[in-house]
């Protein structure tokens, strides 16, 4: 492989706009102007966009998310229009125009596919990655049932991406990997919580499934992983999605620390939260509080 930098590696949290960030990532006065996205980018070079998981990413909103991020950083979308969507062109074109966007500004990082375990997702996959061959793809599937030699080999057909992900692994959950399939590689950590990941309570919130925080020892056998990936590949991503109560956040600086080898910029908020941050802060804590938060894994109603 030739690139003029080899080996990049981008580690970021997946999305930004969650209520139970402010106070913990956010502060809890906003100045005028400001927005998570900016904010963001200033500890992180890399956010994965979920909004466009649930409806395409829409011109406009590409075009303001360019404005807002400076510099060398890029989004990586999560999209399941490809999937789910039809064939007709007006959906390929709402899909497309976003990503075009933030291709053209050089902010977009890879296009991540979410299939599910179905026998049509299988019989699509095919088609979706030669449609869309000129987006850097990466596809994210869960089940085990994945888990087999002709998929690898469509994926390096196609020169799409696998993702190699950490979750709950319950029944049939695909297990952690350290697969590359194409010049981009991708993590995602979902987080462990096994006691609500496929809960049907309706009086558990639903972001009680990504309410985790890994500890150093969970992390460690990932930080091999992560090298592993970053060495067969160009670009590689890690997103963290255990994102409730910033904990995404902590999890993506610790990996940043320990894999860039530095200390690094941490929100004021969230050594408050999480002290154990002032280990790899580059920075001097804030005048400290007379009672520290410590929130880690408590279940929250």
């Amino acid at each position: 492989m030739t690139n003029a930098s080899p080996h990049v590696l981008r580690i970021g949290p997946a999305g930004w706009s969650y209520p139970d960030w402010t106070g913990y990532v956010y502060p809890s006065r906003r100045p005028r102007g400001f927005h998570e996205a900016a904010f963001l980018s200033k500890f992180f070079d890399t956010i994965e966009i979920n909004t466009s998981f649930y409806q395409p990413l829409k011109q406009e909103t590409a075009k303001q998310w360019v404005d807002l991020v400076s510099g060398n950083r890029n989004f990586v979308t999560h999209d399941v229009a490809f999937t789910t969507g039809g064939s007709a062109a007006e959906d390929e074109r709402a899909v497309r125009a976003g990503f075009d966007v933030l291709r053209a500004a050089g902010k977009l990082g890879a296009v991540l596919l979410h299939f599910h375990r179905t026998k049509e997702n299988m019989a699509h996959l095919s088609a979706v990655l030669l449609r869309f061959r000129d987006y850097p793809l990466v596809v994210e599937v869960r089940h085990d049932t994945w888990n087999a030699p002709e998929t690898l080999a469509l994926l390096h057909e196609h020169s799409a991406g696998i993702c190699n992900i950490d979750q709950p692994i319950i029944g049939r959950s695909l297990a952690p990997s350290a697969q590359a399939t194409s010049p981009v590689g991708y993590v995602r950590l979902h987080g462990r919580r096994y006691d609500t990941w496929f809960t049907d309570d309706e009086n558990v919130p639903a972001h009680e499934r990504y309410n985790y925080l890994y500890s150093a020892e969970e992390l460690e056998p990932w930080i091999a992983r992560v090298r592993k990936v970053s060495e067969h590949t160009q670009r590689a991503f890690v997103i963290t999605n255990n994102h409730f109560q910033g904990k995404a956040v902590v999890n993506a600086l610790q990996l940043i620390s320990i894999l860039k080898r530095q200390k690094v910029k941490v929100p004021e908020p969230l050594r408050q939260h999480y002290p154990e941050l002032n280990e790899i802060a580059d920075q001097p804590p804030a005048e400290p509080t007379l009672f520290p938060l410590d929130r880690r894994n408590e279940v929250t109603k």
